[in-house]
């Protein structure tokens, strides 16, 4: 497998860049046909490339694995720090998604999260196997269904049709409509069909040992087609739980595969993240963390804005029952100077939450000098101020800041 690391809003062509990167033509083409599909959302086309946006993640196109990265910093990369910027950003990436609950790492070592030659899909390749062995270690659950077919006890309701047709000569079996309780259900079928992604996109021995010993293990049950509609269908009781978490890989890898019908060398996954959703819900997670009674974390309030328009800040806290609001920005600004949309959207906000504090939160791969609270010139009765704030996404020694919560927390004061 060849893995390609790139970081957002980089380009990359078929030509070979001062690191080494380059694509195929297959494999542009292929990128480009996922991109035409997808409402040129993820990346733009260029004269012989793609310029990334701001998704990151994974996409495995046949023998490929081209990773996306998050960047907040302003260091160029180059052949001498290209290895460590990409493994220091990889790892942020991974925690972050960690922390929103979009990939649990906490059961992979750091050894492998630091493995070059594993991609992220490689990551929830090994994560959704290890759900589904500890899923048949105990025991797939089994479902009542109705079936019809012949049976030699009578029982359920008979098909009076069917059965002269089918058993005119063998009077002793009843050709029934009757219900059976098997593993033959639609959560079962979903399962298999993830482990069969996994078999045809892992290129890992290691991995493709396991899928084998996991699809001979698994139930013989009848394949289906899976669609998203087929989601909307699963109801999680009391003994069916604890498939939540293999259920929600299997519908990303599901939803975001596209097989090469033609040949098949060039079977397609992507799983991308919005860069701003993702860095929204990360900051949300981390201050969630150091709530109390009299500091209340809420995320995407919103409120009547203008007929039947809403608005929605990121952010709000309650503390001691005072209303800050605070909007998280994935950007490198310059002059830490945001732009007039911003500070009207925060204004607006004080506006309907009466909330005398507001903050625009920015990345910052080291420590950066936040301003002070300004005011804004007319409006609310009482304070009204906003300020440009900047939190540490790495700490000093290059790993995801892990005192971010209380950096924002000190931000308010």
């Amino acid at each position: 497998m060849q893995t390609i690391q790139v970081f957002e809003h980089e380009r990359l062509t078929i030509h070979k860049d001062e690191n080494g990167r380059k694509l195929t033509n297959s494999q542009l083409k292929a990128l480009c046909r996922f991109n035409d599909k997808n409402h040129n959302k993820y990346f733009t086309v260029i004269r012989n490339g793609v310029k990334f946006g701001n998704y990151v993640g994974v996409i495995q196109i046949g023998g490929l694995a081209l990773e996306i990265l998050p960047k907040a910093d302003r260091d160029n990369i180059t052949p001498g720090n290209q290895e460590s910027k990409t493994l220091c950003w990889r790892i942020v990436l991974l925690k972050m998604l960690s922390t929103t609950r979009s990939l649990r790492i906490e059961t992979v070592s750091e050894s492998i999260l630091k493995k070059r030659h594993n991609s992220i899909l490689d990551l929830y390749f090994e994560i959704y196997l290890k759900e589904v062995e500890n899923l048949i270690h105990g025991g797939l659950i089994k479902q009542y269904r109705k079936t019809a077919n012949n049976i030699r006890t009578l029982k359920g309701q008979l098909l009076f049709a069917q059965n002269v047709r089918k058993n005119l000569i063998h009077k002793e079996q009843f050709y029934t409509n009757h219900q059976v309780y098997d593993h033959q259900h639609l959560i079962n079928q979903i399962l298999l069909n993830g482990l069969f992604i996994v078999k045809d996109l892992s290129n890992l021995p290691s991995l493709a040992d396991r899928i084998n010993r996991v699809l001979l293990s698994f139930p013989n049950i009848k394949e289906t087609v899976i669609t998203e509609q087929s989601f909307t269908r699963v109801r999680l009781n009391r003994k069916s739980i604890k498939y939540m978490e293999a259920l929600s890989i299997a519908k990303m890898l599901i939803l975001n595969y596209s097989p090469d019908i033609i040949s098949g060398s060039e079977n397609m996954l992507a799983i991308l993240f919005n860069m701003d959703n993702l860095w929204e819900k990360f900051i949300f997670k981390t201050l969630k963390k150091h709530e109390t009674e009299d500091f209340i974390v809420q995320y995407n309030q919103s409120q009547k804005f203008w007929h039947n328009r809403t608005i929605k800040p990121d952010i709000v806290i309650y503390k001691e029952g005072t209303p800050f609001i605070i909007d998280t920005k994935w950007k490198i600004i310059n002059n830490d100077t945001p732009s007039d949309d911003d500070l009207k959207q925060m204004y607006a906000y004080n506006m309907y939450w009466d909330a005398p504090k507001s903050m625009l939160l920015y990345p910052e791969a080291r420590s950066s000098v936040s301003n002070h609270f300004r005011s804004f010139h007319k409006g609310r009765t009482g304070d009204n101020f906003c300020k440009t704030g900047f939190v540490s996404v790495l700490d000093e020694t290059g790993n995801l800041n892990p005192n971010i919560g209380m950096e924002i927390i000190r931000l308010l004061n």
